[in-house]
């Protein structure tokens, strides 16, 4: 049973009061109010994309009556209307129980929620295709009504419209299929998968650590599908509990410990015309991973990216099926690790691609021949490219996104493919802030989703020189908005600069409490991740649970450590083989510069993050403990070597190659705990494995020391559900109040 120690947890009451004028009233914001109702933040549209032809975007959306189930949207540009396209109820009366297949795809996929959960376009603009309840939906509008083509007892994952929409293809029981829409023919492409073994899918770490989520690719011309071959059996496999409210299973999971083997992958070409697949037996190159699969538009070349084991070399090659020659056009060598990246464009005139590489110590693009020769640097400078976002290669001009004016700001920049400098592009968006952007495929208009410490999310509609256009959700705070009525005791991050040990700069941003009194004297809590590939410290729209904090009392501080992202590899490379050490490091600069503050209390500092963020805790409470008195640790990385191989390995090499490992635990450092700690763990965690919190648990109480835990029944590593996050949050937000709080 879950259980903390020495406390109950109580959840915080809800004050139902009627919502005023913002001159009149100010509520008391609520853990059951972030989690219950409309959302603070506005809503805003899900899975937004253009209809091929760039006239209707498509979104999903729930009702007010059940925010969470999605339906599908239709937005006309030019008649600036919206109108419900399909139904969730339209399709089924009964959701049926998801696979386990979908269950853990959707989690690697961070998706939550039912209903229709993703959609795709035709490449015509004339069809949409929607997996639902496990069966494959296609939909003409204004032309058919909802078509079901398949009706089966197995799960359909990974549908997909082929190129020129003649089929639909997905996965089922680990072989993949296509259907001809036309005749409604279905053909099995594979028929041994299962056990061990499968076809066209995404292997764990593929989904959870490459981002890579399918396994199959259509040549544009349908001749062909480029698939996987998985063999999961060399992968260890571990038997792990998931513990329920009222069951325990035992499941038998193939996990890639580090330092242990990985799958055996292969890719494939099957040919549409006579039934055969051409394999590349993959395993004749050194140990590895399949990163990323991408067609030329000629349908003859094939390219594929394949990392080495220690991920320090990435080659791109490419695969001539007629010929069935290979060429390797890009190797990327690196003496720490490589990232990956999704900004691989080939040109129309198919002799011709854009590539992006961190050679220069940041990523920036380049163009190539085919043959793999340089051309030119397309950007370069001490920033960053974030993505490229598009090209239109009837004007030679490229759109990408980037961190140039700062990192803690991503604006979209436009550039010429035949300039002969690359330092100076030119900046289309203007507002402070984050932008996300999705160009229509005629790169003529894009979307912008943007957001900043003073404004939620917002969705507007842009010509190509950043012209306003329309709004898809303007989300402007009026009195009728649902941040309204706590506007008046909101308060916004303060954005500043530290110095790290090898004095590069470190940002970071505070949020005061609410009437704040600089004669006063507040306990601080430092929210934190710090590990690699994200980043925290962004002008933009922050967390509403920071805000509940400052609410209550007390100071937030975040900082970004050396190792976390969009800062170059410089920035990047010291955590290498050394997790754990300089995040720790940046950490401590931070609190330091807290408790310089004449209004900051140095005995009362909290720690809390969640997966990275938890083992940060757990190393901030047991390697700096004289500048953290109390901490709590969600989902923890414990030991690196209970962790998978393609994300600790990029970071730590190989368990076997030296002491880094061990140094990186935390098991060496937890004697010298001091302060209050609370740990929390989902009991069905498949990504960071329950075993982590254990293996602590066990080690603290051998060593004769206090602490809390709480475990959630039947959780996964993300602690979703509403219920669960309201008491999940209340706990939090009451353990630093009985811990660290006003005295």
């Amino acid at each position: 049973m879950p259980f903390m120690l020495n406390r109950r947890v109580q959840a915080v009451t809800f004050a139902i009061c009627s919502i005023f004028s913002l001159s009149v009233f100010a509520e008391d914001l609520t853990i059951e109010r972030l989690f219950s109702g409309p959302s603070l933040t506005g809503e805003t549209p899900r899975a937004l994309k253009f209809a091929p032809g760039g006239n209707y975007l498509s979104y999903l959306k729930g009702s007010e009556q059940n925010p969470q189930r999605y339906d599908l949207w239709l937005y006309d540009i030019e008649a600036n209307k919206h109108e419900l396209l399909v139904s969730a109820d339209q399709l089924a009366t009964e959701e049926r129980e998801l696979s386990d297949e979908e269950k853990a795809r959707r989690e690697r996929q961070r998706v939550s929620g039912s209903g229709i959960i993703e959609y795709s376009w035709s490449a015509q603009g004339d069809a949409l295709l929607f997996p639902y309840n496990g069966d494959v939906f296609y939909y003409q509008p204004g032309k058919s009504s909802i078509k079901q083509l398949t009706k089966t007892k197995s799960f359909e994952t990974d549908a997909k419209l082929s190129p020129k929409g003649n089929y639909v293809s997905y996965i089922r029981e680990q072989n993949l299929y296509f259907v001809d829409i036309e005749s409604g023919k279905e053909r099995a492409v594979t028929n041994a998968g299962g056990g061990t073994l499968k076809f066209g899918m995404a292997e764990f770490v593929a989904q959870e650590e490459m981002k890579r989520m399918t396994g199959y690719w259509w040549a544009p011309d349908e001749s062909a599908i480029a698939l996987t071959k998985v063999d999961e059996s060399p992968v260890p496999l571990a038997t792990r509990s998931e513990i329920y409210a009222d069951s325990i299973e035992t499941i038998q999971q193939r996990y890639p410990f580090a330092g242990s083997d990985n799958v055996n992958i292969d890719l494939g070409v099957y040919q549409v015309g006579n039934k055969e697949v051409d394999w590349l037996n993959l395993d004749r190159l050194d140990d590895g991973y399949l990163a990323r699969v991408k067609w030329v538009g000629d349908s003859k070349h094939l390219s594929y990216q394949w990392q080495s084991r220690n991920q320090q070399t990435l080659s791109l090659l490419v695969y001539n099926r007629q010929d069935k020659t290979e060429q390797a056009l890009v190797t990327e060598t690196s003496d720490s690790w490589l990232n990956l990246h999704n900004d691989l464009y080939f040109l129309e005139d198919n002799k011709h691609f854009i590539w992006a590489s961190e050679r220069s110590g940041f990523k920036h693009l380049y163009l190539y021949r085919l043959d793999g020769s340089l051309i030119r640097q397309l950007s370069s400078g001490d920033w960053q490219v974030d993505e490229l976002e598009a090209i239109d290669e009837s004007t030679g001009t490229l759109y990408f996104t980037a961190r140039k004016e700062s990192p803690l700001e991503s604006h979209l920049y436009r550039a010429q493919l035949n300039a002969s400098s690359a330092a100076n592009p030119t900046r289309i968006t203007e507002r402070e802030g984050m932008h996300d952007i999705e160009f229509a495929s005629d790169a003529r208009s894009y979307l912008d989703t943007y957001s900043s410490p003073q404004q939620p999310k917002q969705v507007s509609l842009h010509g190509p020189t950043g012209n306003h256009l329309a709004w898809l959700a303007e989300n402007e705070i009026t009195d009728e908005h649902p941040l309204s009525p706590y506007l008046r005791q909101w308060s916004y991050p303060e954005f500043g600069e530290l110095e790290a040990a090898d004095g590069q700069t470190l940002y970071y941003k505070i949020t005061k409490p609410k009437n704040f009194d600089a004669e006063k004297t507040y306990p601080v809590m430092v929210y934190v991740y710090g590990g690699p590939g994200a980043q925290r410290v962004t002008k933009s729209w922050g967390s509403e649970f920071v805000q509940y904090m400052a609410q209550h009392g007390f100071i937030v501080f975040t900082l970004d450590n050396r190792g976390s992202a969009n800062r170059g590899k410089r920035f990047e490379a010291p955590i290498y083989k050394n997790m754990g050490g300089p995040e720790v490091d940046d950490q401590v600069v931070g609190v330091k510069y807290l408790t310089g503050l004449p209004y900051v209390d140095a005995k009362r500092i909290g720690i809390y993050g969640h997966s990275y963020g938890g083992y940060m805790s757990l190393l901030a409470m047991f390697k700096a403990p004289e500048h953290f008195q109390a901490g709590i640790a969600g989902a923890p990385v414990t030991d690196w070597r209970l962790y998978d191989t393609h994300y600790t390995e990029r970071f730590m090499g190989m368990p076997n190659e030296g002491d880094a490992y061990e140094k990186s635990s935390v098991f060496p450092y937890s004697k010298n705990l001091k302060g209050d700690l609370l740990i929390y763990h989902g009991m069905a965690d498949d990504n960071v494995l329950f075993t982590h919190s254990t293996k602590l648990y066990k080690q603290l109480q051998d060593n004769a020391q206090s602490f809390e835990m709480m475990n959630y029944p039947g959780k996964k590593h993300s602690i979703n559900g509403r219920h669960t996050k309201i008491h999940l949050y209340s706990m939090i937000a009451q353990f630093f109040q009985q811990t660290i709080g006003e005295q």
